[in-house]
Formats: C-alpha cells, structure tokens, sequence
C-alpha cells in the first residue's frame, strides 16, 4: 500500500506569503533603482546641455553682436492717430453704433503698418486695398440697417469691421503660407484656416499676413524670405519667435489684433519681449487645422494652438470667443471672476532644475510685486524640474510633423539629413539651422532614448499634470517665469534653447497660459510674467491679465 502525501495549507500559505513578500521587495527596489538611474540621467544630460549652451555662446556672441551692432538704433514715429490708442472692445462697440467708420480705422492701422515696418520688418504680405473695400462695405450696410441692431451685432459678428492680422504659418485664402521656407515656388494659401474662417465669420477684415521663422521652429523671427523682425522697443533686439511678426506689430500699434500659434511659447515670449499680452488657450477650444507645418499626430491639438495677441486685456475674451471652434472644447470666457476669491500661487524659477540660467532681478521683482499684489502663496512644485525631458520627448515624438525632411507631392523628400547638415556646415542650405536640426533630433529621440527612460517621462508628465490641476482647481492661477531675460540682441536664442522650457511645459501638459506686462527692466525693456490656470479656466487668467494692466499699468508706446 503506497502512501500518498496531501497537501498540507498550513505549510504552503507561510511559503505563499514569503514569495510575495520577496516579489515586493523586488518590485520596490527595483522601481527605486530605474527612478534613481533615470534622476542620475537626467542630471548627466542637464550638466550636459549646460556645458553645450556655454561652448556655443563662444561662438553665438560674437555673430549676435556683429549683427545687432549693424542695426540702426532709430525710434519709431509717435502715434498720432488717436483711434490707434483705443482697444478692440471700444472700437468694436463704436463701429457697431456707426460713431465711427470701420474704414477710418482700418486706414489708421494701414498707415501705422505704412510707417513702422521699414524699421520692423514684419509684414510677409499685406491686403491693405481689399481691406479697404471690406470696411467700407461694412460701413455701407450699418447705413442701411441689414446687418441688424448693435446689440445682435455684439453677439454674432463682436469683430465686425476691425483689422485683424495673422501669423503668416495659418492659412488665409489667396495669401502667402510658406511658413518662411524659401521654395521653389512661392505657397499661395487656396482656402482658409478654420480660426481664420472664424475671425471672418466674426466680421474682421483681415489685413496682412506676418513674418514667422522657418516653419515656426525658433524662438526668434528670421528667415531667408523675409529676413530679420526687429523689437520695436530696440531694433538690435529680437522680438521673439515664433509670432514674433504678430508681437512686433501689434506693440508698434501696427496692428489692433493678432492671431498667433503656440506650440512651445510662439506666443507667449514675443508677447514678454514686446510689452503685449499673448494667450495660449486650453487644448482645442481653438481648431488647430490650417496651419503649416501640418501633423497628423493624434495629440497634435494638445500640444498646439492657435492663440490670441493684443495690447489690451480687454481684447483677449473678445478676441479668443471669435476664434473659438463651434465643435472645440466648451469655455466661459466671459463669466465674472472676483480676483479677491482667488487662489494665487506662484515660483520665482523651475526648482531651480540646475538646467535654465538664473531669472534676472528685474524679472524677479516683478514677480514678487504681482505675487504680493495677489496675495499669492509661494509653492515648490518638484516635478519641474522633469520640464526639458517630458517636453523635448513629447514634442520631438510627434508622429508626421512636417519638416523640410517631409515627402513631397512625389512621395519623396527634397534632401536628406546627411546631405542637409553638411551642406549647411559649407554654408550652401536653404535652410536655417532650426530646420536642420530637428529631423537629427527626431531620429535621437525616436531610436536611441531607451523605451523605459520614455515611459518613465510620460508618467511625470501625467503626474505633472495632476499636481497643477489639483493645486489650481476651479479658483486658482499660478504666476511663473516665462523666461530669464528681457529682449535680448538677435540670435542669442541658440544658446538659451534651455531656457524656453519656462513655457513650453504648459503646451506639454495642457494648460491654457498668458504672458502679462507688467512693467520694464533697467534698460527700459518689457517685463512679462505667465499666468496660467487649470484647463477650462482660461477667464481666470484674462481677469487677472486685466487685475495686472490696472495695477501695473499695461501696454506703453515705443519711444
């Protein structure tokens, strides 16, 4: 008779929990020692790019300064036309009252751009002549009364017979749409970006179309189809880019409204360094279609937006409710908001990171004094510090985003980028540098960031996310850097690349962002700071970009 042994419970179950018990440990020591490795990478790659930006400015200060030193320091002509001085809001209600006409002030503005962009160099193409007809048009039929009562007027057409200008990388029928790439042939726009069909559609009359670096891919605005687009506060200063010809204009008073695009700051830092307020809005409130370059990338619309550019912060609901997309997201952009019930925070820079050069004082102060005008509860958000990696990855891993590597119409690109980079290095590319570079850092990023280090970034990212949307809630804005100087002489971007994650961490985790004046430096150059709110909560930030014009006193002319 043979014995059979029975499984004994009481045996296995003490086994059972001892195996689970090492499976967690094993688990947590090894999630201590990826976090620990991917940290350790992090601050190699920091120390790194640090050290790059340093051996690059050797070579950057010398052309910068070579090329600034050649611009002309000369002012722009005083503004002597008073309807150049009142914001969109007023003149839209005037207009629709007929106490004045939609073609004096359109003219007003043709004139402005007449004197001023000989210094500035922002208009890639205008249509002053058609604009010119339109308003009249809109004029004639306020005579006769077939547009309907004003007060109709405000809700259904709030632009009507006001000049818009727009980033000449958004399509606007029969208009240049190049995006600054020198081509063959130039690109004529055969039909209307949807935001621009929306100002349409609002009644504006569109005026010109505004110089925009190669493919919007620089900080700066620059290019070899235009060429240069100079600060209108100092023209040996750089605007900023990428709708550095939308900032330009619009604080010369060359322009009453802009639309711009943002998909790394585009909007946000020409508006710091022109003394203006530029909008990045929540993800797909505005249709993110019509522009070039293109992206077929299903999270394209959360990481670029059309935005919103004007002087006056009165003009940002007016504007931004005109652009707005009927299928986008739903938000209330005119819904009264008692700057005393809300919850203000904010950070004087990233962490510090250790990555991004110091704020300057002058920066500093100012956001001291809107904190403390604010009430605002200093905080120490820790993931900040992740902003270069989950951002450059995001960004950098967008599927099919159009570059001068893209297929063309044969199915085949133009060049290579064996063949690009080395022709630009002999000084033979038709390409600016930004251009040429981002397909390497493509190919980087997509075949040898390890799988794990991206997976490790896109859950920072999420909790990034979390942390600003449980901070902020529904009543709360954050006040931030949006980067460490002023206007700085041209080109001296390529060695602060660093620096732009200031904003483009909001474009990465889908806040809605402003940048606000809020006054000037020692060398009487604009100060901005961002204003951001949870997602949805863009009215947040126009109340207190109207709370920081009326206290710090706004946009100022150019002298």
């Amino acid at each position: 008779m043979q014995f059979k042994p029975e499984s004994s419970p009481i045996m296995s179950s003490p086994l059972k929990a001892l195996v689970e018990f090492l499976r967690l440990i094993y688990a947590k020591c090894y999630r201590k020692v990826v976090r620990e490795c991917n940290q350790q990478m992090s601050y190699a790659i920091r120390r790194l790019l640090r050290a790059a930006m340093c051996v690059f400015s050797w070579f950057v200060m010398p052309y910068s300064q070579c090329v600034s030193g050649r611009i002309e320091r000369r002012k722009l002509p005083p503004i002597e036309d008073p309807l150049l001085l009142l914001s969109a809001t007023v003149l839209a209600e005037r207009i629709r009252k007929r106490e004045i006409r939609s073609e004096d002030v359109v003219r007003a503005y043709i004139q402005r751009c007449q004197q001023v962009n000989p210094l500035l160099n922002a208009i890639v193409e205008d249509r002053f002549e058609a604009a010119l007809e339109e308003a009249q048009e809109v004029d004639r039929q306020l005579a006769k009364g077939t547009l309907g009562p004003a007060e109709e007027l405000a809700r259904t057409k709030p632009l009507l017979g006001l000049p818009v200008s727009i980033k000449e990388s958004l399509a606007v029928e029969g208009m240049s749409n190049t995006a600054g790439r020198k081509l063959r042939e130039k690109k004529v726009a055969l039909s209307d970006a949807p935001v621009v069909h929306q100002i349409k559609r609002a009644g504006g009359i569109v005026l010109l179309v505004s110089n925009t670096p190669e493919l919007c891919l620089c900080w700066e605005t620059y290019n070899q189809c235009t060429g240069l687009t100079r600060n209108p506060y100092n023209l040996q200063r750089t605007a900023g880019g990428s709708s550095g010809g939308e900032a330009a204009l619009i604080a010369a008073a060359g322009s009453l409204l802009g639309v711009t695009t943002d998909i790394a700051g585009s909007s946000r830092l020409p508006a710091m360094f022109t003394g203006v307020f530029g909008h990045k809005p929540s993800p797909y409130v505005v249709s993110p279609y019509g522009h070039h370059p293109s992206c077929d990338d299903e999270n394209w619309g959360s990481f670029f937006t059309p935005g919103a550019m004007c002087r006056y912060a009165e003009d940002l609901p007016l504007l931004l409710e005109a652009m707005r997309d009927p299928e986008g997201t739903p938000v209330t952009l005119h819904k009264p908001v008692p700057i005393g019930a809300l919850k203000c925070y904010y950070m004087e820079n990233d962490g510090p990171s250790g990555l991004t050069r110091p704020i300057d004082a002058d920066i500093v102060q100012a956001i001291r004094d809107v904190a403390a005008h604010l009430n605002a509860q200093r905080v120490n958000l820790k993931r900040l510090r992740w902003t270069l990696d989950i951002s450059v990855c995001k960004m950098l891993r967008m599927k099919n985003v159009e570059t001068i590597y893209s297929p063309q119409a044969n199915g085949k690109p133009d060049t290579t980028m064996k063949r690009e980079v080395f022709k630009y290095l002999l000084g033979m590319s038709k390409s600016d540098l930004p251009s040429v570079m981002i397909g390497p850092m493509q190919h980087i990023v997509n075949n040898y960031i390890p799988q794990s280090r991206l997976d490790f970034l896109d859950a920072q990212t999420e909790k990034l996310r979390k942390d600003f949307i449980d901070l902020l809630g529904t009543d709360g804005v954050f006040i931030y850097p949006g980067f460490p100087n002023t206007a700085h002489r041209h080109y001296r971007i390529f060695h602060k690349l660093v620096d732009t994650t200031y904003m483009m961490v909001f474009n990465t985790v889908g806040l809605p962002a402003a940048s606000c004046m809020v006054g000037f430096d020692r060398e009487k150059l604009p100060i901005g700071v961002q204003i951001v709110a949870a997602p949805g909560q863009d009215h947040l930030i126009f109340a207190v970009a109207k709370e920081l014009e009326r206290r710090f006193g706004g946009w100022v002319a150019p002298v």
